[in-house]
């Protein structure tokens, strides 16, 4: 039997947001994606920048390849794609949060291998050096519960 799991992780674009192109070493834009381990592998998979619309092969945590040439590809799964494969009551806890693709993805993930007890953060926000967010948690085919967490000396 395999060992399945999922994360959320960074990769780096080669664009710049606007508010740093005049910087003397602008920083290059990040962007969240979520990937599928399986026995210890990152599957392949595809992700589109939202800043600049380029498309990555993601390769490793953390780490992408820009595909030349490539700022459409027809076989990215769009949210309103995977929307049709939860149940009513999880999807609109998603869409009341207006969660991004990445969170889409990992829920689906979780709740279509059955991976009961998984969570995946809904929304955060930071003051000070506070940390508040709300994540969901899956239970169970038709259980779901949401929760906040609060997170102290963050370090940003």
């Amino acid at each position: 039997m395999s060992n399945l799991q999922g994360q959320k992780h960074l990769i780096k674009c080669r664009c710049i947001l606007p508010q740093f192109k005049k910087m003397a070493n602008p920083l290059f834009h990040q962007f969240i994606v979520f990937s599928i381990i399986e026995d210890d592998e990152v599957k392949l998979k595809y992700s589109q920048c939202p800043n600049c619309g380029i498309v990555h092969r993601v390769t490793e945590i953390g780490k992408s390849d820009i595909v030349q040439g490539r700022e459409v590809m027809q076989s990215l799964l769009t949210i309103d794609e995977i929307k049709q494969s939860l149940p009513e009551n999880l999807r609109l806890i998603l869409e009341k949060n207006n969660v991004d693709l990445p969170t889409w993805e990992a829920v689906t993930f979780y709740f279509e291998n059955k991976l009961w007890g998984n969570f995946v953060v809904l929304t955060s926000d930071i003051d000070s050096n506070v940390k508040q967010g709300k994540y969901i948690r899956l239970l169970g085919e038709s259980l779901f519960k949401v929760e906040s967490y609060t997170q102290e000396s963050v370090n940003l």
